[in-house]
Formats: C-alpha cells, structure tokens, sequence
C-alpha cells in the first residue's frame, strides 16, 4: 500500500540466443527509492520478489531515442564489437536500461551493460 513512484533506470535483464536475438525470458528490475532501502515493504504480488543487487563493474553504452528491443540488440552488438574478444565479461546476459518517462519526447537516454567477470 506505499506509494514509491517510479525510479530510474528501469533495468531489464536480457538473455541473448546464438543469433543475438533475445529469448523470450525476462527479469525486470526497479530500484527502490532510498527512504525504503532499509525496510522496503512487501509486495502484494507473489511474483513481485525484493532482491539485493551486489555491488557490479560494467562496461556501458549510452544511445537516446525510444528504445525498442532491436535497439538494444544492435547496441549490445556494437558493444561487443567494441570490447573485443580480450575482455572479460558475462555472455550470458546483459542489462538494458531506460532513464526517461514514457511521455518525455527529446532527450531521452538509454544504455546498455555488460557486466565485467
């Protein structure tokens, strides 16, 4: 029954296939503002879970406009490509992110994590 409001980012976590698509599997994750961090209160969904993210070093891209999932795709992509195939960071999942409210036209930001092993 707490009124939170929404926060940013919204982290959606993807699983990529062989091809680079997305599987049709996905984690959603929305921070939970500050003032609640120490006693968050507990969901009256059962499929909505409260779970501690651990500390994390990522690799990032940053790209605006509104994202839709092939952006995302190619953005992954590019970051791949920029990082090689000397670095070091988990293939099996990568974070998409978006900053805006749905109604912000300009401006918007939007990014792409792979997380450093």
């Amino acid at each position: 029954g707490a009124g939170m409001g929404m926060t940013a980012p919204v982290s959606i976590t993807a699983f990529p296939a062989e091809d680079g698509s997305l599987q049709q599997k996905v984690k959603v994750y929305l921070r939970i503002p500050n003032q609640f961090q120490a006693s968050p209160p507990c969901p009256s969904d059962e499929s909505i879970k409260i779970e501690e993210r651990q500390g994390m070093t990522i690799y990032s891209t940053q790209f605006g406009g509104y994202a839709k999932e092939v952006d995302y795709v190619n953005y992954a992509a590019k970051l791949k490509s920029a990082l090689g195939s000397e670095t070091a960071y988990r293939k099996d999942f990568y974070f998409c992110n978006g900053y805006d409210p749905p109604m912000k036209p300009y401006g918007r930001r939007n990014e792409v994590w792979f997380v450093k092993e």
